[in-house]
């Protein structure tokens, strides 16, 4: 009987952490779906634009959209990083623009609570040996920004 109880006691405190996680990550997605700017400059050339999340469930897609600006020659790079559960990922080119002008960004990637991600502008199309500052583009605000 003790068992039962017991069985019965653990069954209800599971639904309860289980249902508490998925409220969680609701409202997390919630909040990240707003648009959300980002920006990465460095020496001649920026990189600027917008963020969210669309669909729902435990993992939604990650959207990171906007534009790679140079106002004077050489090449850079727009450049991103993911980690999973932990585990690093490896930089990956996102666009390249030799020369004044602009070229536009977007990458789609699945997004879970264990996601971080960041991006950074590049001097350069081979590699990230020179860039700016990683910007995270997956740490969200708890109210949309204004302005």
């Amino acid at each position: 009987m003790r068992a039962h109880i017991r069985a019965a006691a653990i069954t209800g405190i599971s639904a309860i952490l289980l249902g508490t996680a998925a409220s969680a990550v609701a409202a997390e997605s919630a909040r990240a779906s707003a648009p959300v700017p980002w920006s990465a400059p460095y020496a001649t050339a920026s990189a600027s634009g917008e963020r969210w999340t669309e669909g729902t469930g435990p993992t939604p897609t990650l959207v990171i959209k906007g534009k790679l600006s140079n106002s004077a020659e050489g090449c850079y790079s727009l450049w991103t990083k993911f980690n999973a559960d932990l585990v690093p990922g490896v930089p990956r080119k996102q666009a390249e623009l030799c020369g004044p002008g602009s070229v536009p960004v977007e990458v789609r990637r699945s997004y879970s609570f264990t996601t971080t991600g960041s991006l950074t502008v590049c001097k350069g199309i081979q590699n990230t040996h020179q860039c700016g500052p990683w910007q995270s583009v997956t740490s969200w605000p708890v109210t949309k920004p204004t302005g």
